[in-house]
Formats: C-alpha cells, structure tokens, sequence
C-alpha cells in the first residue's frame, strides 16, 4: 500500500487520507463527505485556472507529504511569539488547539474561547448555526478540502453587549520534521452590540521541512458590533500558507481587517466580506514585503448587497529580489445595494529588475446611485527624495529605509493597538536589512 500512494498524485493522497481518517473527525460526516466531493471535482488549480495564475500551487504541492499533526511546541519556543503583554493567548500547533500553552484564565463572562472540537458538542446551537455556512465548498478547492479534513482550531464567542479590553491573540505555529499538510479552522462570532479585537499570527518554528498550512476562518458580526481583526504572517522560507477568511456583516456594524505579509515562502490570501444588511461599515488594509524567491497573493472581495453601506480598502507592497506578488481586489456592488460609498486602492515599490507585480482591481456597479473608485501604481523609489536626504548628510541606504518607512506607516497606522504597532515596525525594520 506504502508504494502505491508514493506513486500516487497529491490528489489522490489526499483523498486516501481523508477515507482513512474521517471517521475519527469530528462534526458532520455527511459535510465532509460533500466537501470532498467537490474538492475531488474542482482539483488543485494550476495556472490555467484564471484566479490562480499566479499562484504555482501545484508545483508547491510536489513530492511526499505526511498528513500528522503532531505537538512539540515547548513553553520556550512559544514565548517570544506572545509578543503582548496584556492579551489572552490562544495556541494552534499544526492546526491543534493547545489549551495547555494557551492562557485563558479569567475570560469575561459571555466570552467563550475553546477547541472547535469541544464546540461541535459544547456548544452545538451555535456551531452548527454558523459552521461551514459562509466559506461555500463549491467557490474553492482549498476551502472544499479544509472543511473535509480539517482536525481542530478554535472557536472564539463574544456573547450580545459584551466589550472585551483585552485583545485575543491566536497564534498559529507550524512545526515540521518531514513535509506536512495542515487544515486549520476557525469560527468566530461576535454577537449584537459586541466589541473585540482578535490578532493572528502564523509562525514556524522549529521546522526542518515545509509545511503547507490550508487554513480557514469564518467571521460572524452582528448587528451593531465592532471587530477590529489584525493577521500577521511570519513562516520564513520553509513555511506555504493558503489562508481564506470568510466575514459576514450585519446591521450597522464595523469591522476592520488588517493584514501584514513580512515572510513565507508562498503566501496566499483569499478574504470575502459580505455586507448583508444597511449601514455597514468596513476596512481592509495590507502590507507585503516580498523579496528572495517569495510569492505573496492578495485577493479580495467585498460584496455590497444592502444599501447605505461604506468599504475602504488599501493595500501596499515593496517587492524586491526575484519574488512575485499579486493583488486581485473585487468589488460588487449588488441591484439592490444604492447609496454604496466602495473605495479602492493598490501601490506598489519595485526594488529590484527581477522583481515582479502583478495588479488587477475590479469594480462590478449594478447600482445607479453609487460613489466607487479603484486605482492602482507600480514605480521605483524616487530618486529625487532619495538626493534630497543624502544632500542633508543621509546614507544612501538609510535614505531607501526612510523612504521605505513612510511608503509603508500609511497601513501600519492604521493599527489601534500600539504594542501590536511596535512589533510590526520592528518586523519590517528587520526585512528592510
């Protein structure tokens, strides 16, 4: 049986795995048996597929690939990857929640932070309300294959009115002897007149192989609620992240995403907002610094479905070495969606000749009543700024940082928490040496 699977494609690895495993999973086997279906039908896209063109997963996923998920993570290892002080810290290692390295003493009341294990029992209403209901199986081949096998995660409540000071910090570790597939999963649900702020960070540590990480996350908020939503994005060169985030919004309320791309070898983000409801408010900011052999790959969708509703999206990317990155951002603007305000914009620096950017904003109006916009710009570092500080005594490379620095503190100051604002600073004060 051993070598018939090594002659095997990917493909059908996975699928072997998954009949082998899924009885052992938990929730519903009949969802997971659709899941699969439908990742069987869609397959791993190659760069014929148009929405991954430029994205090589297929040539990523060749070679052998373990499918374990063990936990060897030591409190040591994890520490410095707490990098709040004032937080309460959740740990995912290879897509298993941790309680014992997590630090969720003393939750407020109405806030529930635990394994999407014990909430598939524990809280079995609520999960099976909002589980798998907005990341659809059919739009995409990796969210088809997560909910099929995905193994753990955790699931995250704030209860109707509570406001919680602290922040949530989730940290997702990968650790790797041979190379390994992981399926993260999380569900979060932030009630009517609810208020939190969650941070993702997804770290290796540890790893003498590559781990493909095929994580998904589901976000519910409600009416009136407020929650602001930070990824950071740290794998180094042994780690491949396909990260999908699914939100839905209702009434009057605001959320905000924020994503920093500083290292991995392939990155890719697939993040939907739905607003499904009048007088919603969203943001979405990101920045990627690429160099090396990198691909990072941004696209993003905001469905405007309910009138009287605002969108503002901004991302940047400094792009050097032989990397690539890609920004694919969508808007819809729905019939019934009048006095929609969507705003849309991509700039990029291109440090190097090698280096490459691909662009695409898009904008689909079925409305009348309307104020849109989209643009986007590619270029150099200018030279003129750049003689202008080596006139006032700056080096040249300290005169690139500076310039650097402020291309990129538009998005990071737009970060509300300052001890997550530091970190990040110091996370690209590093890559820019």
């Amino acid at each position: 049986m051993e070598t018939a699977i090594k002659t095997s494609t990917i493909k059908d690895k996975l699928i072997f795995e998954f009949e082998t495993s899924k009885l052992f999973l938990f929730g519903d086997t009949q969802l997971r048996d659709q899941a699969m279906e439908s990742f069987y039908k869609q397959g791993i896209p190659d760069r014929k597929h148009e929405e991954y063109k430029y994205t090589p997963i297929a040539l990523m996923l060749k070679g052998e690939f373990d499918f374990s998920t063990s936990k060897n993570c030591s409190d040591e290892q994890i520490e410095p990857l707490k990098f709040l002080k004032e937080a309460y810290n959740v740990i995912i290692e290879n897509g298993i929640f941790v309680e014992g390295l997590s630090n969720l003493e003393n939750l407020p009341k109405g806030v529930t932070i635990c394994s999407l294990v014990n909430a598939a029992t524990s809280n079995s209403a609520l999960f099976e309300k909002h589980y798998a209901q907005y990341a659809d199986i059919k739009t995409d081949p990796f969210i088809a294959l997560n909910t099929a096998m995905t193994k753990d995660g955790v699931f995250i409540h704030i209860a109707k009115n509570v406001i919680i000071e602290k922040p949530i910090h989730v940290i997702h570790i990968s650790t790797a002897s041979k190379s390994t597939i992981i399926h993260p999963r999380n569900l979060i649900v932030v009630d009517e007149n609810a208020q939190a702020k969650i941070i993702e960070s997804f770290e290796t540590v540890d790893s003498k192989a590559k781990t493909f990480s095929n994580a998904v996350t589901e976000i519910v908020v409600d009416k009136h609620a407020i929650l602001d939503h930070y990824k950071i994005q740290d794998e180094n060169e042994l780690g491949y992240l396909m990260n999908t985030t699914q939100v839905i919004q209702k009434k009057q309320s605001v959320f905000s995403t924020h994503t920093f791309t500083v290292s991995g070898a392939l990155v890719r983000n697939n993040l939907t907002l739905v607003l499904d409801d009048e007088h919603i408010e969203s943001h979405l900011n990101g920045l990627y610094i690429t160099a090396g052999n990198q691909v990072v790959d941004n696209h993003t969708v905001v469905d405007h479905r309910k009138p009287n509703c605002n969108s503002n999206e901004l991302y940047k990317g400094i792009i050097d070495g032989k990397s690539t990155a890609t920004f694919n951002g969508k808007i819809f603007v729905r019939k019934d969606a009048q006095k929609t305000n969507a705003f849309q914009s991509n700039k990029n620096i291109l440090l190097s000749e090698d280096g490459t950017i691909n662009t695409k904003p898009q904008l689909e109006i079925y409305a009348d009543d309307v104020k849109c916009s989209h643009g986007t710009s590619t270029g150099k570092l200018d030279q003129e700024k750049i003689f202008y500080l080596q006139a006032r005594g700056i080096g040249l490379t300290n005169a690139k940082k500076l310039l650097m620095h402020a291309f990129a503190s538009e998005v990071v100051n737009t970060l509300k928490i300052e001890a997550l604002r530091d970190y990040i600073e110091g996370k690209i004060a590093k890559t820019f040496e």
